[in-house]
């Protein structure tokens, strides 16, 4: 649980304390009695292919600034999963795909997020959005696997090869201890 020391309605104080009809501790302002409920972000992305190779992304940002990782980011409101993922690959790797199923979903427990990847498959060019410092095409053995950012897009490409973007139901995975 992320710790909270004001409301955002009122601005008062809030406390740590398990709501009537609740079963959890939430965050409760202390003048106006506001709930704070915090429930896991989603992050969304895609495994972009082209020609039996994917899409990869060099980061620009931290965390993990300088490694790679499958085009993906934070779901916006206002937009569904695979809108989600298809606006991520376009923002980091300038690239615009034809979405496909989902494949994936891990659970980032320590993060407080839900990861979700979707097969894409890449209708042009590509290149290096504002969160990239490069991107590029790799097939399975040339992939830098000890080089990769999160252990979610690992999981998403290895799921991805072993299925060759068949539909083959959606992987499922959770990781409880953040280490890249």
């Amino acid at each position: 649980m992320r710790t909270m020391k004001y409301c955002s309605r009122c601005g008062a104080t809030v406390s740590l304390r398990v709501p009537a009809d609740d079963t959890r501790e939430r965050w409760i302002c202390d003048r106006c009695d506001t709930i704070h409920y915090q429930n896991p972000l989603i992050v969304v992305g895609c495994v972009a292919t082209k020609d039996d190779r994917v899409l990869l992304c060099k980061r620009a940002i931290e965390p993990r600034y300088g490694h790679w990782t499958v085009p993906a980011g934070f779901m916006e409101l206002g937009e569904s999963l695979a809108e989600g993922a298809a606006r991520e690959t376009l923002e980091e790797a300038c690239a615009e795909i034809e979405i496909g199923h989902m494949f994936a979903s891990i659970d980032v427990i320590d993060a407080g997020q839900v990861h979700v990847f979707f097969i894409g498959r890449l209708l042009g060019g590509y290149g290096a959005g504002d969160e990239s410092l490069e991107t590029a095409l790799f097939h399975k053995d040339e992939i830098p696997w000890e080089d990769l950012a999160f252990r979610s897009g690992k999981f998403a490409l290895e799921k991805y090869f072993e299925d060759r973007g068949r539909n083959n139901g959606v992987h499922t995975h959770e990781i409880r201890h953040i280490r890249y």
